[in-house]
Formats: C-alpha cells, structure tokens, sequence
C-alpha cells in the first residue's frame, strides 16, 4: 500500500490509489498468489468480444530481440461467460479498479458491447482496443483512420456511463491525430501505445514464424518510440494518458510520465518477472521521498524538451 503521493486521476473522476496496472493480455488474477493485486492502481483484463473467438493458428507468440511477438487473436468465450465467470474473478479485489477492454472486428460490436456492460457491477471503466482489424474496410486496423476512431468513441462513449480510454495503435502516420480523434469523440482518457506490427522468420524453413505471418512487436525495445508517442500524445490533446511500451523498471515508467503520462501499463515483463509492476511502485514511492516530491502527478509532462522538429529528408 502506498500514500497519497503516488494517487492519480486518470479522467472522468477515476482515481486510482497508484498509477500502475497491468497491460491488458499480459496478466491474469492466477498472480495472485504470486504477487499483491492489492497494491496495483487497477487491473485491465484480456479484451474481450461480444461473441466467442478461437484465436488465430498456432505458432502464436515468438522470441525478438530484447522483446517478443504475439499474434494470439485474443480468445474467448464472450462476454456473457465474461460477465458470469471472468469478470468476478477481477472485482474482489476492493479499492482496486477494473477497467475492461473491450475489441471489436466491426464498428457496431463495439457498441453492441458498450452498451451490454453499461451498469454492470464492478467494472469502472472501457479501454476501446482500436487496433483490431476492421473486417468491413478490408482488415485495416480500425485504430488508423481517425474517422473511424471517432465513431467507435462517441458511440462508446454515447452507450456507456464512465470512464472511457481509447488504446491507440502506434501503425499510423500520425499518431497525434487519432488522439485527436479519440478526443474528440468524447474520449476520457488515451492509452498509448499498442504493439508494433513485425514479423520473424525461421531462415531455415524459409517461413514465417508467427501462424498469421506477422504480429505484434512488444518488449523494452519499443520503449524508446512509445515514450517518443506518449510525448507527442499529451502535447495533442487535453487529457489523461496512460503510457505503456517496453517497461520494466521504475526508471522506465519515469521516462513516461515525464514525457506526458499520468499512469503507466506493464505489458511483456509481466511474463518474465512477475512481480515488476509491485516493485515499480515501491520504487516509485522512494523515488518521490528521496527527491522530495509531494504527488507523482508533479513529474507528467515535465520533461525539458526543445520543440518538435520536423526535417526534410536530405536530396
């Protein structure tokens, strides 16, 4: 348990005790009996479809350097087995907060979903996963157009009464502009980033690696373009940001809130060490006594950076 110095307010008055959850897919309540859920700021399950998934072809999850890549495809029964026998296993932890994410491969099962949890106890908040594949635009990620972003937040957000964060997909030209959109779609508050489209190839086989021949790139080597994304995020847009990308220690969580976050998101590591998110805010908390900080909102956005630049590529 932590003081009020590391408390924060990640948007439409949720606030949580830390600012320090769980990646959405990279945790589950089995930890429990490993590490203190108790301590976490919140807890963000696998996202979830409104009806059953198989999850894509085996192989599903590969070894990168300094990171890995998955291609699950999120399996699951539903949401109503979700509501039944998922969900209860996340809310009995009192004090805190489960944000659901929620997926769609259609703009209206989004909506369909919202409007299924509205009112549900025991869930208090949406995380919008928009880097699903839009099977009605051909398989773009609907997280890369921002007028699609837009509608899937206002009808979210239209259907649902709390807190709703939009998981922005680093595969864009801009990812400044669909925060933009997110917000003007009446998100409450962003997650950034999603994982990196990849690939890995056996050179052996001459095959891809991953049974849906590409997949998404997580781990510490990410970490320097998240952190350059969760900057360009909070300097577009008014509101909360929740920075996620290749952490793993304290160190790279406070690279993210001085970049701009309010709360940050352990992804990969949790495989390997399971205890990083307890040990990330007890260091957090000695960080702020040794330096003499009142609050760790004191540290978002304070980053001492020049202005963007942008050059033109040499002739």
């Amino acid at each position: 348990m932590t003081g009020d110095r590391l408390s924060v307010d990640i948007g439409a008055g949720l606030r949580l005790r830390n600012p320090v959850m769980p990646a959405s897919g990279c945790f589950g309540p089995e930890l429990a009996g490993i590490i203190d859920l108790n301590g976490l700021g919140a807890l963000v399950p696998k996202t979830i479809f409104f009806n059953p998934r198989a999850g894509n072809p085996a192989p599903r999850i590969a070894e990168t350097p300094a990171g890995m890549l998955n291609s699950i495809g999120i399996p699951g029964k539903g949401v109503e087995h979700y509501l039944s026998s998922i969900l209860p296993q996340y809310t009995i932890f009192e004090g805190v907060p489960t944000i659901v994410s929620i997926g769609g491969l259609a703009v209206h099962e989004y909506f369909e979903l919202a409007d299924r949890l509205d009112g549900e106890k025991g869930i208090a908040g949406l995380e919008i996963n928009i880097s699903c594949p839009n099977l009605e635009a051909g398989g773009l990620e609907i997280g890369a157009d921002p007028r699609t972003v837009e509608e899937v937040v206002r009808g979210v957000a239209d259907r649902f009464h709390g807190p709703v964060i939009a998981k922005l997909t680093p595969n864009v030209t801009s990812i400044a502009e669909i925060a933009r959109a997110s917000e003007g779609g009446g998100a409450t508050a962003v997650s950034a980033i999603n994982t990196f489209s990849g690939m890995v190839v056996d050179v052996h086989a001459r095959k891809p690696v991953s049974g849906t021949t590409t997949g998404g790139i997580s781990g510490p080597a990410i970490r320097p373009m998240a952190v350059r994304m969760v900057w360009q995020v909070a300097n577009a847009v008014d509101l909360p940001v929740i920075g996620m990308g290749g952490i793993s220690n304290a160190n790279d969580a406070l690279e993210f809130f001085l970049a701009g976050a309010t709360a940050v998101a352990v992804g990969t590591a949790n495989f390997t060490h399971p205890t990083t998110m307890n040990e990330i805010i007890s260091d957090l908390e000695i960080y702020l006594e040794e330096n003499g900080i009142g609050n760790i909102s004191e540290l978002t956005g304070a980053l001492e950076a020049g202005a963007l630049v942008i050059t033109e590529p040499s002739r």
